[in-house]
């Protein structure tokens, strides 16, 4: 398994928006995230800027359904 670097909270929605989420609507600080034809809803953290912890960033990879490849691959 790959390393997962630290991004903050809006590098990791623009990644997941490369992967066919989109934003569905923001509830103060965070994100909700749909992709159509997923069943998870993701809520991503955006807190000015500040990096992601590492288990949240994991979390949402997992709850995403992409490997931890495809999102660093999304990440470029």
């Amino acid at each position: 398994m790959s390393s997962i670097p630290s991004i903050s909270g809006k590098k990791a929605v623009k990644a997941f928006e490369r992967l066919g989420f989109v934003q569905v609507r923001t509830n103060g600080s965070h994100v909700m995230m749909k992709k159509d034809g997923h069943e998870a809803l993701l809520t991503v953290p955006v807190h000015a800027n500040k990096d992601l912890k590492t288990g949240t960033l994991r979390g949402l990879i997992k709850d995403s359904g992409a490997t931890h490849e495809e999102f660093l691959a999304s990440l470029d």
